[in-house]
């Protein structure tokens, strides 16, 4: 392990609250040099409350606490096509292996009858109720803070700050997890919580608890990521690196939990809109060489909206419930 670092801290207060135009370019700029550099930083000044934090964490942990039997009774085989509920540890795959981890699915609140695969109602535990509304207010705080944060980045890449909400995330695919990572021996060194993967769309902002266990593949190497109080931590996504043609590249990252006690964490996905195709922005020109992505992928061979490139993505993450639930992507599936 390259413990080389540490990642920057960003407060992007004057994004997501009123600010000058010098202020939110400065947010920009530092956003910029982020991104060129590892696709990773910790956001400050985000607005999230406290209290709403704090219920989230603690409804999680009380979830987690449950027996198995309990929380199997919102488990993902009772979500249909809307991909929501419970999995147990081993029950998603990374590249084919399963993770040493177990979770909960959710997503924006919608009605049964949408036909959208990954759309529809969520899924909670009548043993936890107030775990609900922590989520759905917990996703609507952080779609503000996704929307604030690619204003920032629209700004850094020369375009107009609303760029992305007039367009991409006009009507956002939010997408959202609660993972508990238990603290199992890793006899074997290639046994992850989470292996090496990169995340799909335009951004991710997680929320940690107070354990460690993130690490990012920098080009100084792996290095820690550690929980800050009071940050989220962002990273860019493989559709942000297709935008702007491998100017902004998604990094890998991996989670292992050598804690000795369980960890929590709660990544939420703000993407593009289920239906947008991302081609490269048309102002910048797509990027040759670097190093080659972790799993072989170009993502310039992609395409296809972005509902079939997370369609395709998720149906190898749970093959089993994948096959039987998920319609195949009109995309390029072999290419993703």
């Amino acid at each position: 392990m390259n413990a080389a670092g540490p990642l920057p801290v960003i407060d992007v207060a004057a994004l997501t609250g009123p600010g000058t135009d010098r202020e939110r370019a400065e947010v920009a700029r530092r956003i910029e040099a982020a991104c060129l550099d590892s696709g990773f930083f910790y956001i400050s000044g985000h607005g999230v409350p406290e209290a709403l934090v704090a219920q989230l964490r603690d409804g999680a942990a009380r979830f987690f606490r449950l027996p198995q039997e309990h929380k199997s009774r919102i488990s993902m085989d009772r979500g249909g096509r809307a991909w929501r509920g419970y999995f147990p540890v081993g029950g998603e795959l990374t590249s084919g292996r399963p993770d040493l981890k177990e979770g909960v699915y959710f997503g924006a609140e919608l009605g049964h009858d949408d036909p959208r695969p990954l759309h529809g109602r969520n899924l909670f535990p009548e043993e936890v109720p107030e775990l609900r509304e922590a989520v759905l207010a917990y996703m609507d705080a952080l779609t503000h803070v996704g929307q604030a944060v690619m204003r920032g980045v629209a700004l850094s890449l020369g375009l107009d700050e609303d760029y992305f909400a007039a367009g991409y995330t006009a009507s956002p695919t939010i997408l959202f997890r609660i993972f508990h990572y238990p603290p199992p021996p890793y006899a074997d060194p290639d046994e992850w919580g989470v292996g090496e993967h990169t995340d799909y769309g335009l951004l991710t902002l997680l929320l940690q608890d107070d354990n460690p266990g993130l690490q990012v593949h920098t080009s100084r190497g792996w290095i820690e990521a550690p929980p800050i109080p009071g940050t989220l931590v962002c990273n860019i996504g493989d559709m942000l690196d297709k935008l702007t043609g491998g100017l902004y590249r998604s990094t890998p990252h991996r989670v292992r939990n050598a804690t000795g006690r369980g960890r929590l964490s709660f990544p939420f996905f703000f993407d593009p809109g289920w239906d947008c195709e991302v081609p490269p922005l048309p102002s910048l020109p797509a990027r040759e060489g670097g190093r080659a992505r972790w799993d072989g992928l170009d993502l310039r061979a992609f395409t296809g909206t972005y509902g079939d490139y997370l369609t395709a993505k998720v149906a190898k993450v749970f093959p089993l419930l994948g096959d039987r639930v998920l319609p195949p992507a009109s995309g390029t599936p072999e290419n993703v």
